[in-house]
């Protein structure tokens, strides 16, 4: 069977969506390998998945908090990210791929693993390419709200022909940064690209969407052919494991919480976000739980009193959002998915990258609503919640949308998505 290499760096949420399409593969006989930072070997041979190390190891970057707030700043930190982490590695990031793809049947390739491509071209491998948000589907006809770009928000009122000329607009500009990129290819002796390092990833390759049509139904200039495979889930900790005893036990004895989570990012740089939601939940009468990540119970004990009110680090998203009666989340893509699949309406709290774009579409939906970051203060978040928690019709919307969801099957989608380009992708 086939080896099958998923080039991918990021978070939690660029790591799991991979592992959880790779676990069908090896389920089909296949061999699949994550090729990631090095943090996540343990993570991904837990899962009996095969690894292989890709830098940058995050670990060199330093305190991982003051890494955070730089990455998730509103403005400017998908360039920080871009410039610190990928193109300051790429020399790195390429001979580790190079290593990693030797003997591979197939690449799949990620929004920020721009040497994928010069990889997959120099050792003659068929490549795929994976989004994982709509965003990062850069169309004109569905456009994305753009955080560091100045006047988004109108933006998304202007037509097709005005974001055709502002994507040229940013290739153009941002052509300079990627002379790297260029450089690579001559010293491997590979050809110039016409595609832009980043705006043109899935230029001339099939690509997957690994995220559900209710969020972005496929669009004209999207790149053909596309796959919309639907939300790829898998959920486990490091460790594998499910939901706790202790939790359990809490959502037995008594109604359906609001469960509060900024994912595995956001919690470096939680700010008040804890305390305003400990404060609203009391004010509003709800039980709440608070996945707080590494700023567990045992560092915050007033938010655990074990009856209203739970803090734990960790709980596995399809296992705890079900029984929720609402989630406040930051709108992370894989947030995002496991809110809809639950049934359950939302107050987003978007921090950066692709979280507003995310909020503004389920908001769309009608199946949330939206704070500000700098709004999250107890009064506001009181009257967002509140209306949230008494919104029928938001409540009934959000049950629809997750049957869609749910019957997507995403991982499975996506797995048969990738075998039918391995067999029509004869290699070079």
């Amino acid at each position: 069977m086939a080896r099958i290499v998923f080039a991918t760096l990021g978070s939690l949420g660029d790591l799991h969506p991979y592992m959880a399409v790779a676990r069908e593969l090896a389920a089909h006989g296949h061999s699949p390998v994550l090729a990631t930072h090095p943090y996540y070997r343990a993570r991904v041979e837990g899962a009996g998945l095969g690894f292989a190390p890709v830098r940058p190891d995050m670990a060199e970057y330093g305190d991982p908090a003051e890494v955070m707030r730089k990455a998730m700043d509103l403005h400017h930190g998908s360039r920080w990210i871009l410039e610190n982490v990928v193109l300051a590695k790429l020399a790195e990031s390429r001979d580790d791929l190079m290593a990693a793809c030797a003997g591979a049947d197939l690449v799949v390739s990620h929004v920020l693993t721009l040497t994928a491509p010069l990889v997959a071209e120099k050792l003659g491998v068929p490549r795929v390419h994976s989004v994982l948000q709509p965003m990062t589907m850069y169309s004109c006809a569905d456009p994305p709200v753009m955080p560091g770009m100045p006047l988004h928000e109108q933006a998304l009122r202007w037509g097709p022909g005005t974001w055709r000329a502002l994507y040229a607009i940013m290739r153009a500009a941002s052509a300079p940064w990627f002379a790297p990129i260029a450089r690579m290819r001559r010293d491997m002796g590979l050809p110039s690209a016409a595609a832009h390092p980043m705006l043109g990833l899935s230029h001339g390759v099939p690509t997957i969407a690994m995220f559900s049509r209710v969020l972005a139904e496929p669009q004209p200039d999207w790149p053909r052919p596309t796959t919309v495979t639907g939300f790829c889930v898998w959920d486990r900790d490091g460790a594998g494991a499910g939901m706790s005893d202790t939790l359990r036990a809490f959502l037995d004895a008594g109604e359906p919480p609001v469960v509060f989570t900024l994912g595995s990012t956001g919690v470096f740089d939680a700010r008040e976000f804890w305390d305003v939601a400990a404060r609203v939940s009391r004010s509003l009468g709800v039980r709440a739980v608070l996945l707080t990540g590494g700023d567990g119970p045992a560092e915050r004990p007033d938010l655990n009193d074990g009856t209203r009110l739970i803090a734990v680090t960790y709980a596995p998203h399809s296992e705890l959002f079900p029984r929720a009666s609402a989630i406040v989340h930051c709108g992370g893509v894989g947030t995002t998915g496991q809110a809809l699949a639950s049934g359950r309406p939302m107050l987003m709290m978007p921090f950066s990258h692709d979280q507003p774009d995310n909020a503004r579409r389920c908001a769309r939906l009608g199946v949330a609503r939206v704070v500000r970051r700098d709004d999250w203060r107890e009064p506001v978040v009181t009257r967002e919640l509140g209306a949230l928690l008494a919104d029928a019709a938001a409540s009934a919307r959000a049950k629809e949308v997750a049957a869609v969801v749910r019957a997507e099957h995403g991982a499975a989608t996506a797995a048969d998505a990738l075998e039918a380009a391995l067999a029509g992708a004869p290699r070079r």
